[in-house]
């Protein structure tokens, strides 16, 4: 055994007299290997660190004295969840495909309550796609998922793969034909609205709770009027709002107003009216009863009448009126489709009716999904129990033999509802050859967890040696990768920071940091805070090959409002520009364009870098994906991990006025940076640096600062030197 792994694994060994890494049985008492069922396919080496503050070595280039990293690998690619076709059930009641989810979507995830779980409204905190061997599990109520086999979903025995075995290297729970899953079971997806929707839904919401009259009064000194009256008055405004909506496309313009205010015991209620004789007419034209009853009218019609008359509460869904034709409308469309209602007469003076549903929660968010009512707080599962008697036992697991796009989502509760069942996240990823792994296949399953950072953290903060100097966060490694939302131990981190009065730095690509923008808008109170979001591939295919396991770019920018809007700065790294792939006026001029309006506070752009380990992997990508770039690319980092000086250059040129352009640039008050090599430049005088032929500027970019420098000092700002953002 080599002293040098000694030494790398001595500052973070584990109080145990035997704890080894698998396949290096060799090192003896040094960490603890964990795998665990929220994390297939990925293995923890839990460690306890002697250290957490990293000084820089002094010749560095870096313009931070001290690092922190609280994972060493990465888990930043994913092993992916379900189809883009799967259903995910949204907090409104309503179903979204999970490929077009979107970071900060509020969705629904469970929670355990007890003897039960819950269902409850959490955030998708991150997205991914890619494409994996897909599998098609079938439920006995007729329920069809398709997803990876690494996937998993509750049971009532627990959370089970979609496939493993019973022993061998892919020894795990996994589903069987003896599996029940939970969830309300199969139901249907929404549909748009069409001409006989809307006058369905227009008649059930006019008839069941609408004033429309015409009438003649006398006048006080003699005479009589003639009125016309049409008036809905609603406590929910979505009611009111679809339907001035409908009414609008047949020409009838309606005046929203306030009814009543609210008081002590009762909300208050807003109104639409219209009061000219053509509108009235037509609008009782369009509430007659159809001669032709198409089933796009009769889900328009249950939509209204819920919307009117409906309610979900104690479990129940029923809708009430004392219209017998009404009622018997409302019985024939539910019994069209197939539910089992009942009228309830309780002989009230008013003659009040009431039609009940009945399914429970299953037949509830089928009715939901099936009409799309509009006032969406009847149609919420918030707080209900994971209780259900829809049929679902397994019926099959089948391989399709194929490969398809799947995608995956990280939630705050750590699962969500797909098709109906209560799916879990999945995740997964990577760590580096410095720990004697090597750059592939343990890069993608390996991550290092120093357990005990954050006290040991704080102990060294609290020395009477420490400075407080500038640390930053993410250089390295990314702090909120995927196995941050298991650990949590980046909020101690940022607590121990500012409580400690040291300023400090983050860089990411997770969105999990959205998790924690409370507590870094308090840290900021406390201590100069810079943030930044690094992202570089805007074609989604690219980025697909390149970054199976990063949130998109459209997630990280989501982020970048978020913090923005928080009162945060946020600086946004373009990094790396990959030459002859995302370097091209096109991919800048959009990608420049997104950051200036997420609304960064900064912008650096910084070519690729190929240092060894990342030169392998990268130029064995090229090789299949873009061999024409292969010579290129080998003339051009022959002799370095960087590019050349000519070449950033180059791309500073081409960078410059498309900062002009979004405002980004110094002259025009903007934040951004000029193209850096992060402190080492490359050889000059090459004769290929990958940039067209005699397109290098002949002089500098004026106003563009170089980057981990702060901008000008204005007179209200703090000085520079107190100015420690991360761009």
């Amino acid at each position: 055994m080599c002293s040098d792994r000694v030494m790398r694994w001595d500052a973070q060994r584990l109080d145990l007299d035997d704890g080894s890494l698998p396949g290096m049985p060799s090192i003896r008492g040094l960490l603890r290997s964990v795998q665990v069922p929220e994390f297939p396919g990925l293995t923890f080496h839990e460690v306890r660190t002697r250290s957490a503050l990293n000084a820089v070595p002094g010749d560095s280039a870096m313009p931070f004295p001290y690092t922190i990293n609280p994972y060493r690998g990465c888990s930043h690619s994913c092993v992916y969840c379900v189809s883009g076709e799967t259903q995910v059930l949204m907090a409104d009641g309503t179903q979204r495909r999970i490929s077009d989810l979107r970071v900060g979507d509020r969705i629904i995830g469970t929670e355990k309550r007890e003897t039960y779980r819950h269902y409850v409204t959490t955030e998708v905190l991150a997205h991914w796609s890619t494409v994996k061997p897909a599998f098609q599990v079938t439920l006995q109520d007729g329920t069809e998922i398709v997803a990876s086999g690494d996937h998993r979903f509750l049971t009532g025995r627990g959370w089970k793969h979609v496939t493993g075995s019973m022993s061998g290297a892919h020894q795990r729970p996994y589903l069987t034909t003896n599996d029940k899953l939970l969830g309300f079971g199969r139901t249907v997806a929404s549909v748009d609205a069409c001409a006989d929707y809307r006058r369905g839904y227009l008649t059930g919401m006019v008839r069941g709770d609408g004033t429309l009259k015409t009438y003649r009064y006398e006048r006080a000194g003699g005479g009589s009027a003639t009125v016309h009256q049409f008036r809905l008055v609603l406590v929910d405004g979505e009611g009111l709002d679809r339907t001035a909506a409908y009414l609008l496309r047949e020409g009838i313009d309606t005046t929203r107003y306030e009814f009543s205010r609210a008081t002590p015991t009762r909300k208050s209620l807003s109104a639409i009216r219209a009061q000219t004789r053509a509108a009235v007419d037509r609008i009782k034209e369009l509430v007659e009863w159809p001669d032709a009853v198409t089933a796009a009218w009769h889900r328009g019609f249950l939509a209204g009448i819920f919307d009117a008359e409906g309610s979900r509460s104690r479990g129940v869904l029923r809708i009430s009126n004392r219209d017998d034709e009404i009622l018997d409308r409302l019985q024939a469309a539910l019994t069209n489709f197939g539910f089992d209602c009942i009228l309830e007469d309780p002989g009230l003076a008013n003659h009040v009716k009431t039609v009940r549903v009945r399914g429970g929660l299953r037949e509830q968010l089928r009715f939901t999904h099936l009409v799309d009512p509009a006032i969406r707080r009847k149609c919420s599962v918030e707080g209900v129990a994971v209780k259900s008697d829809a049929d679902l036992r397994v019926r099959s697991v089948e391989d399709l033999h194929y490969d398809m796009p799947m995608f995956d989502i990280t939630t705050g509760t750590g699962d969500f509802v797909a098709n109906g069942v209560i799916s879990h996240n999945c995740f997964a990823r990577r760590t580096h050859e410095w720990l004697e792994f090597d750059s592939g296949r343990d890069f993608d399953t390996q991550v290092v967890v120093k357990t005990n950072l954050v006290d040991v953290l704080r102990r060294e903060l609290a020395r009477p040696s420490w400075k407080r100097e500038h640390v930053a966060l993410g250089t390295n490694t990314d702090p909120y990768q995927r196995a941050e939302g298991r650990y949590h131990l980046m909020p101690g981190v940022i607590r121990a920071l500012a409580e400690s009065g040291t300023p400090f730095s983050i860089l990411t690509k997770g969105t999990l940091l959205r998790r924690d923008v409370s507590l870094l808008a308090e840290a900021a109170r406390q201590v100069p805070l810079g943030l930044g979001i690094s992202m570089a591939i805007w074609d989604d295919e690219l980025h697909s090959a390149l970054e199976p396991g990063v949130p998109s770019p459209r997630a990280r920018l989501d982020l970048v409002r978020a913090l923005t809007d928080a009162g945060l700065p946020c600086g946004v790294f373009l990094a790396p520009v990959l030459p002859g792939l995302t370097d091209d006026q096109a991919s800048l001029d959009a990608a420049i364009g997104a950051i200036a309006a997420a609304g960064a506070t900064g912008i650096t752009v910084i070519p690729l870098h190929l240092r060894p380990g990342a030169r392998e992997w990268f130029m064995a990508w090229l090789a299949t994906a873009r061999p024409e770039l292969v010579p290129r690319y080998e003339r051009m980092y022959a002799r370095r991990a960087y590019v050349s000086a000519e070449y950033r250059s180059w791309l500073s040129a081409r960078v410059a006025p498309l900062l002009a352009r979004h405002g980004l640039d110094r002259q025009s008050g903007g934040a951004a940076r000029r193209v850096d090599g992060s402190g080492v430049t490359g050889v000059p005088g090459d004769e290929e640096v990958g940039f067209p032929e005699g397109s290098l500027p002949t002089g500098g970019l004026p106003g563009v600062r170089p980057p981990w420098t702060a901008p000008p000092a204005a007179p209200e700002e703090k000085p520079a030197s107190e100015q420690l953002t991360l761009l």
